[in-house]
């Protein structure tokens, strides 16, 4: 260089050492190649230095042309995607804590017997219903005095037959979809309900007026007493198993972000090492380059940080339009945290200076050049088992069931599943390196992409350690979940005789004509109906256990019963050898209470019927329930039902299949008579509405974490394909043909991702079988979801490929290799 003059050594330390690795220049092998000699600011002497040497490498970051600004962006899409994640995971607490603010305010499950009626008390009745599938959230109150009180959301309380709605509720009640609806809430809408007596945007709810309600002291129902809002039922505690799984989501669908926002942070490392040499050249020593590069790196995190929040910020009204109700929440509730987003405004920016330092240390940059071009060092083995060492050494003493409501073992479990997926991402980097340095032979494009991994492995394992280790946690949640959805799915014990049953006190006079509407209701097939009551053996009051007693005409009992004939006025005795309340102990000529006397605590006058000598034993058969019916089955002939003070009518209607809305036909039949009433669909299966909740926010969570894997690992490709733009070229003018490169690309995506699935799905056995024993679950294992998870690896192979086949031909141009 005319005109210019080295700069001067003035350590022994900065001569080339005898045997120095590589042909680019001399250092110690950690990077460190003397503490200049050169100008006391390049030398970063005092806190100024420190500032200068930062802003010079923000300087670089946004100043570097367009090579600087794409590589910047780059960073900076990466780690937004990885942002916005933890913006949302971190807006949890306050997006369900402000849901559940709302809902408690609107809750009063307060003992009729604990209010006395006053100025200021009301008479409330619950009215929930479904329509097509959803859930309707239904209140009728009738004021006792002048201040009664006012739900929250509401000015006042609704005048007799108006009512006041959700919004969501007022648009499928003026939509054409919602005629059958508006025949069973026959109210006039006067005003809607504000955000703060709802629980979410989409929430189907409403509060009706009346001037009617009437409060049975023996027997509340539906119908209770308040004299204000704001007394919740206490939530029941998540079972163990149920915990673990929230565990185990939350670590799976956070701890990929982690990984890709390390890997997005070292995105075009081979540049930056050149041009912190070029700093060596002009008398920056290694401590300055390490300063100058930590500010490179803070500066696309920051921009990244930035870009987050942008992707964040509509995400938020994204979410307010999902329309399941067991997820509805307003966008003003996604709001992270202040103390969780101050952890990731300075947790990311940290993450991205510690990765970057990290990284230089394994790099010599001399004033010469960059020490790339020597074989590295192979990794270690041993220290990369710890973190799985250690997780397993905090799960083995929760192998035989651990307390949940424990807080120090609910962090003793997440930390040992946490501590075993990270030993994932530390154990792949050594894995695809041990196995791509074996590989030998192949097809060109086989070659190309193995002769690629093998001078730098690390790049491509770092992008697949997020998909790695999400997989991993899948096996372990699919074993987990196959165990657990057994035991929270319960069986019913109904049969499929019937699609639904309706059931009503049998002393009420407007329920007297109700199971003959039901049966001419608009798309019922078949109905039976049938009366049952509890009664006592006479003499033995509370001490006697009760028996159920069934009258129904001789068609209906011959459904219920094997029968070897029957006419009105017969009564018959079950052999109830397989109930579950074991034998009854009614025998031909029993004295049986219809009052129960005073079985459950209440008092009548003794109604004493005198089972029948001769009255034969038969067997029973499932009811429509499903269930074994125990104790005296009777025709209306042989017992009248009016006797028995608890009667209940019960009602089971079959549909017609080829008509869409007939449960919506028979719900308003039932409402006609009264609201409260409740249409019970039969099936033979129901599953635990805490697992229903948890595996839907688990698939929300897997299709969020799908898309950020996808994005983050095409953009890792493009930043690769970017740095060796000048290698392509040079391919391309020797005559390689763009399909031989096309296909080492794959290969280069397809050889770790394949190490990466054969890992996770070591690990998620290994892991779910730990899990199945803390849980106490039964061992099984979900073949088919395994071979579902790994096989999404495959998708995304393709998916990086296609998506980086365009800037791959742009290029693979001879034009590349033109420089300044």
């Amino acid at each position: 260089m005319t005109g210019t003059k080295a700069p001067p050594r003035t350590r022994a330390g900065d001569a080339p050492p005898d045997g120095a690795d590589g042909p680019y220049g001399s250092g110690d092998g950690d990077g460190h190649g003397g503490d200049g000699g050169h100008d006391g600011r390049a030398g970063g002497g005092g806190d100024s230095g420190w500032v200068a040497d930062l802003a010079m490498g923000a300087r670089f970051a946004f100043g570097g042309g367009r090579e600087g600004w794409t590589r910047t962006l780059l960073t900076a899409v990466g780690v937004g995607l990885g942002v916005a994640v933890l913006l949302l995971a971190a807006s949890v607490p306050h997006m369900l804590g402000a849901r559940d603010a709302r809902t408690d305010a609107r809750d009063n499950m307060i003992s009729t017997t604990d209010i006395e009626k006053s100025d200021r008390s009301a008479l409330q009745l619950s009215a929930d219903t479904e329509y097509h599938g959803d859930s309707i959230r239904g209140r009728v109150l009738d004021p006792e005095g002048s201040r009664p009180p006012v739900p929250p959301g509401l000015d006042k309380v609704p005048a007799p037959g108006e009512m006041v709605v959700s919004p969501a509720l007022k648009k499928v009640l003026e939509s054409d979809d919602g005629a059958l609806l508006r025949e069973r809430l026959p109210y006039r809408i006067t005003g809607t309900i504000a955000d703060e007596g709802l629980a979410g945007p989409s929430e189907l709810t409403y509060y009706a007026g009346s001037d009617d309600l009437r409060l049975d002291p023996e027997n509340e129902g539906f119908t209770n007493r308040i004299d204000k809002f704001d007394e919740p039922a206490e939530a029941p505690p998540l079972p163990p198993e149920l915990v673990v799984l929230i565990i185990v989501i939350c670590v799976v669908l956070l701890l990929p972000v982690g990984a890709f926002i390390a890997a997005a942070v070292r995105f075009g490392g081979e540049r930056r090492d050149r041009r912190l040499a070029a700093l060596r050249l002009v008398g920056a020593d290694t401590r300055m380059t390490r300063r100058v590069a930590a500010g490179e790196a803070a500066s696309g995190a920051l921009l990244g940080l930035l870009v987050g929040t942008a992707v964040f910020l509509p995400l938020r009204q994204l979410i307010a339009t999902v329309e399941s109700q067991d997820l509805t929440v307003f966008a003003s509730d996604v709001t992270p945290s202040i103390g969780l987003a101050a952890l990731i405004a300075l947790g990311v920016p940290g993450c991205a200076i510690a990765v970057t330092l990290l990284a230089l240390r394994g790099v010599v940059i001399e004033p010469l050049g960059v020490v790339r071009k020597s074989s590295p060092p192979k990794r270690r083995l041993w220290w990369r088992l710890l973190p799985t060492v250690l997780g397993l050494a905090l799960l083995v003493p929760t192998l035989n069931g651990f307390d949940s409501s424990s807080t120090i073992g609910t962090y003793q479990v997440a930390a040992g599943i946490v501590l075993i997926l990270v030993g994932v991402t530390a154990l792949l980097p050594w894995l695809v390196e041990a196995v791509v340095r074996r590989l030998r032979g192949g097809a060109v494009p086989f070659q190309l992409a193995v002769r690629r991994l093998q001078l730098d492995s690390g790049t491509a394992a770092r992008a697949v350690s997020g998909i790695t280790v999400a997989v991993a946690g899948a096996i372990a949640l699919q074993m987990l979940f196959t165990a657990v959805q057994e035991d929270q799915t319960q069986r019913t014990g109904r049969s499929e005789e019937a699609d639904v049953m309706v059931m009503a006190d049998l002393d009420s006079e407007r329920y007297a004509s109700l199971p003959g509407k039901l049966a001419r209701t608009e798309g019922v097939a078949d109905s039976l109906r049938m009366t049952t009551g509890y009664t006592v053996l006479a003499g033995e009051g509370e001490d006697s256990p009760g028996e159920q007693l069934t009258v129904a005409d001789c068609a209906t009992l011959k459904r219920i019963a094997k029968l070897p004939s029957c006419r009105n006025g017969d009564s018959f005795l079950l052999d109830t050898s397989e109930s579950q309340s074991g034998r009854s102990q009614v025998r031909a000529g029993s004295v049986l209470d219809l009052t129960g006397g005073t079985y459950a605590g209440k008092k009548h006058k003794p109604e004493l019927w005198t089972v029948p000598k001769g009255t034969p034993q038969v067997e029973a058969r499932p009811s429509p329930l499903g269930d074994f019916l125990p104790g005296i089955i009777a025709t209306p002939g042989a017992v009248d039902m009016s006797r028995v003070p608890d009667a209940s009518s019960e009602t089971y209607l079959t549909l017609d299949p080829e008509n869409r809305d007939a449960l919506e036909h028979v719900r308003n039949t039932t409402a006609a008579a009264d609201p409260a009433l409740y249409v019970m669909t039969l099936k033979s299966e129901a599953t635990s509405g805490q697992f229903d909740a948890i595996q839907r926010g688990l698939y929300v969570g897997a299709v969020g974490i799908l898309l950020l894997i996808g994005a983050s690992m095409v953009v890792s490709t493009l930043e690769q394909l970017r740095e060796r733009k000048r290698l392509l070229s040079v391919l391309i003018a020797f005559g390689t043909r763009r399909s031989t490169l096309a296909w080492s690309v794959l290969w280069q995506t397809a050889l770790p991702v394949v190490l990466g699935m054969a890992l996770a799905a070591a690990t998620g056995l290994g892991l779910g079988v730990v899990l199945l024993r803390m849980t106490e679950q039964p061992l099984a294992v979900d073949w088919l979801g395994l071979g579902v998870m790994t096989g999404l690896g495959g998708v995304l192979i393709l998916f990086v490929t296609l998506l980086s086949m365009p800037l791959l031909w742009r290029l693979m141009r001879p034009d590349g290799l033109r420089t300044e």
